[in-house]
């Protein structure tokens, strides 16, 4: 089963998205892509110059950000924790929930490491589940209550403060549910589109395989029924050696035309399930037989010696359907090869009936044989029969055989018509 494409820029989409629709995203952890390492350069460099603007206010004479700490060494500690906070952004992909936990505390009072606290928060967000989001944003919106009393703004009161602290976290909460949801969302039409493909290649097997078995049973239908004629011709000659040059010259013929077609049957049958396997499912495939090719497959069994009597009292041959019509060659076919097996010699009787609304009823007939069978007789798989009957089944009829009350061996079927 082919694979969905490869995305054609894999470089400009996330790690993670990428080893997610990847082949061997199981069995891989995700790497990180020219986006990310873009992304993660940037936020560094963002970061940084974040810890050294908030360092320079803290230490002028009227620091604009946030009230000053109370000891200079305060805020190079300060300072230094930010530096480290920046250095960590490399590994918030890998532990984006132990970072944020390590790291939580230091929104008590730190304001260099705020920006790179916010992008761990954001990362959490995004790639875990939202019951842990949510914790960490709880956590977040107490200690941010703490850090309006530790770290007050100069220019605005407490509570205005911690408002804008609760706003700034509801909205990196917000964007990065929203890229979850459609990273997510990718994933899901990604499988979704995969699970389709597979279906539709199952599909194809299947319908492969049933075509399959289709030629196999037209094979065996018309294979016996060729091979029967080549056996009770062959079997003429073997009883009369000394019969005239012209009757033999004859015989020889008709076996001789007999194997030829068998070959050429089996020769297409072949050539079909070879392009199958070629992938090449445009062949074209022989013509099947119809009702209409009825009267030569009687002559054909007629010029072997089988005495056959038909009966048609088709309504309107003309406008039976092909597949019904094939339905009921092949069943004829098929009670015209068991007569000349089991019942060599025996009169076989031929009705066919039915039209529009009524139905086709098909009917072989033949006296049932009298003694142990000739050592010679053809070898059966028994699957003629078997054949026929999921034949009829499956275009909606009925079928019997056996023998009679008159002691003689009877197929009949009964095959559905639309009016």
């Amino acid at each position: 089963m082919t694979s969905l494409a490869v995305p054609e820029h894999p470089w400009l989409l996330p790690g993670a998205l990428v080893g997610a629709v990847s082949p061997d995203a199981a069995t891989r952890r995700p790497r990180r892509t020219t986006r990310d390492w873009a992304v993660d350069t940037l936020a560094f460099l963002l970061s940084l110059l974040w810890v050294l603007f908030v360092t320079a206010d803290a230490l002028s004479p009227d620091p604009a950000m946030a009230a000053p700490l109370p000891h200079d060494w305060m805020t190079g500690v300060d300072a230094l924790l930010g530096l480290v906070c920046c250095g960590l952004l490399w590994l918030r992909r890998r532990w984006p929930l132990g970072l944020i936990v390590a790291t939580t505390p230091l929104t008590l009072f730190s304001m260099a490491a705020a920006i790179p606290l916010l992008i761990f928060y954001f990362t959490v967000v995004v790639h875990r589940r939202t019951a842990v989001a949510i914790a960490v944003t709880g956590a977040g919106l107490l200690t941010n209550l703490v850090f309006s009393w530790v770290r007050p703004d100069p220019h605005m009161s407490y509570w205005e403060t911690a408002s804008w602290g609760v706003v700034l976290s509801f909205a990196v909460l917000a964007w990065g549910m929203f890229v979850r949801a459609r990273r997510q969302l990718i994933v899901s039409l990604r499988e979704r589109a995969e699970r389709a493909e597979a279906e539709q290649q199952l599909r194809v097997t299947q319908a492969r395989h049933l075509e399959r078995t289709r030629i196999a049973r037209e094979m065996h239908d018309v294979l016996a029924h060729r091979i029967s004629l080549l056996s009770l011709h062959a079997g003429a000659l073997e009883f009369r050696p000394d019969a005239p040059a012209d009757e033999v010259a004859r015989a020889a013929g008709v076996i001789r035309g007999s194997a030829h077609a068998a070959l050429q049957d089996l020769r297409e049958v072949i050539g079909v399930l070879r392009a199958e396997d070629d992938g090449a499912g445009d062949a074209p495939e022989p013509p099947q037989p119809t009702l209409a090719d009825l009267p030569a497959l009687i002559a054909e069994s007629r010029s072997a010696g089988v005495r056959v009597n038909v009966s048609d009292s088709v309504a309107s041959p003309g406008e039976v359907p092909a597949a019904l019509g094939r339905a009921a060659y092949r069943i004829v076919q098929e009670g015209l090869t068991n007569a000349r097996k089991h019942a060599a010699g025996a009169a076989v009787t031929v009705d066919v009936a039915g039209g529009p609304g009524a139905g086709l009823t098909v009917a072989i007939g033949n006296r049932w044989p009298v003694g142990a069978p000739a050592g010679d007789t053809l070898p059966g798989a028994g699957t003629g029969l078997v054949g026929i009957s999921e034949r009829v089944t499956l275009a909606g009829g009925r079928l019997a055989y056996g023998r009679d009350d008159s002691g003689d061996f009877r197929l009949a079927a009964w095959l559905p018509w639309p009016a």
